[in-house]
């Protein structure tokens, strides 16, 4: 318990002294390089919208694939819908006011394009494994397009931390916050149990439960989905008024930091920010991971798909948490936050069976999450040094981080995730915007074949200088 206590205060010190600067420079990047390839992509966010749906809905898994689009774009949505959805809102809202939810509604729109750009990137700089299967992301296409290992372990290192550690944290800790307030669960012995359950996953001893989580959590954002829906129909007459709100709201001026800069930014733009790249992950560099295992005949096709999961993600499905808060009875005080907030505002909608059917969906979309999360850092510690020691040591770092977040406060967690996920989205904010004509030839590449009636198809030999710099040069043949 001391080696908490003292991690808890090394916590508390670095974010105290580096999340105010670190957030300064990552607004202006990530708003910035969002601007930036809306501009030179000529509004793609808007301009290939139609575009995006048609590929998600219609498009066919390219050969030897076993996921359609939809597929892939449905699997993806339903890990989405989760705590970033769900917690993330409600403290966005608890921290920043209504306000935040614009700022959200902004983030999602101009990341949107970073989406495109990120992912259409992974897809470029994929490589093919023995088994067939694809792999691929920002550190991937930083050392085969930027020719720079030095900044891919930079950016892997960050993600471990943030995906490996931090994210881990705070899935723990919103499952321990929904479970005692539902059932009265307390926050060790949960963390007891969740470290068990996830060394039995990462470990390879127990596969049935990953198993029947990746076929419940669907279920159970579903679910989710269609319960706020049914709140906002039966409130449909309101919502006009908190949409009205939500945007007054946004422009009302309160200082979130000290500084000339911090002094610049809103709470509300603060936490809308914050809380929207928790959520949509557009720039962050993670989702681009998972779009490089896709299996399509055009980079851009990918990207156009995760386009458009961030304005699900987003502008649907966090939209419909907001309203479900904000139509309830108190959502403005701060002894409500993060999952406790939306579980009121259930209980006030639906009554106590609100209460424990968050309870219970949160704790399957969370430890999915931890599952997930730990896929995607086990990856990048193999691409730093893919040597069993050090697997494993990475493994107990992780399962000591998941108790960590079960038996530590809810400000402590978010906050260390903010600090380290901000990092991570400079390093592949950069690495795009250094890569950019790269994805404007592609996508002129895409758009002219679209112009021309076909169905786009890149071939890898009409552009022999993308070709020096792919690992595996039959990928898109």
């Amino acid at each position: 318990m001391e080696l908490i206590n003292y991690l808890e205060q090394l916590l508390v010190w670095i974010v105290a002294h580096l999340d105010g600067p670190i957030w300064n420079l990552t607004i202006v990047i990530l708003l910035g390089v969002g601007l930036f390839f809306t501009i030179t992509t000529g509004f793609v966010q808007l301009r290939l919208f139609p575009v995006s749906i048609q590929e998600m809905w219609f498009g066919r898994a390219a050969e030897g694939s076993s996921l359609t689009p939809f597929q892939a774009f449905a699997t993806g949505l339903a890990s989405r819908v989760g705590v970033g959805n769900i917690g993330g809102v409600a403290t966005a809202i608890a921290l920043g006011g209504e306000g935040a939810v614009f700022w959200m509604w902004i983030t999602a729109f101009i990341g949107m394009s970073s989406a495109f750009a990120e992912s259409t990137l992974a897809q470029l700089f994929k490589i093919q494994d023995k088994d067939g299967t694809y792999r691929g992301g920002p550190a991937y296409y930083m050392v085969q397009g930027l020719k720079s290992r030095s900044m891919a372990v930079a950016f892997a290192v960050a993600l471990i931390f943030t995906f490996g550690f931090a994210f881990n944290s705070v899935q723990s800790n919103s499952i321990v916050e929904a479970t005692r307030n539902a059932w009265d669960w307390q926050g060790e012995y949960v963390g007891i149990v969740l470290v068990i359950l996830t060394a039995a996953i990462i470990f390879g001893g127990i596969k049935r439960i990953a198993v029947i989580s990746s076929s419940l959590v669907p279920m159970m954002a579903l679910f989710y989905l269609i319960m706020a829906v049914i709140i906002l129909g039966m409130n449909i007459e309101l919502v006009p008024t908190v949409i009205s709100n939500i945007i007054k709201s946004a422009f009302t001026f309160d200082a979130a930091a000290g500084g000339f800069f911090g002094a610049m930014v809103s709470k509300a733009m603060m936490m809308g920010i914050k809380r929207g790249l928790f959520s949509n992950e557009a720039g962050m560099g993670s989702a681009p991971n998972a779009a490089a295992a896709a299996h399509v005949k055009h980079p851009v096709s990918q990207g156009l798909v995760q386009m458009l999961g961030v304005f699900v993600d987003t502008m649907m499905v966090c939209t419909c948490t907001a309203i479900v808060i904000l139509l309830s009875n108190n959502y403005g005080g701060e002894e409500l936050k993060s999952i406790s907030l939306t579980q009121n505002a259930l209980q006030y909608h639906v009554g106590e069976f609100g209460l424990h059917f968050l309870a219970f969906i949160l704790l399957l979309f969370a430890y999915s999450s931890i599952i997930g999360n730990y896929a995607y850092a086990e990856s990048n510690v193999r691409f730093i040094k893919n040597k069993p020691w050090f697997v494993l040591l990475f493994r107990l770092t992780v399962l000591f981080f998941v108790y960590f977040g079960a038996v530590r406060s809810g400000n402590v967690v978010w906050n260390f995730a903010d600090t380290v996920m901000a990092v991570m989205a400079i390093l592949n904010l950069v690495a795009i915007v250094l890569l950019s004509p790269i994805v404007w030839k592609l996508l002129k590449d895409y758009q002219l074949q679209l112009k021309a009636g076909k169905i786009p198809e890149f071939k890898i030999e009409n552009y022999p200088e993308l070709k020096k710099r792919v690992f595996e040069q039959d990928t898109w043949k």
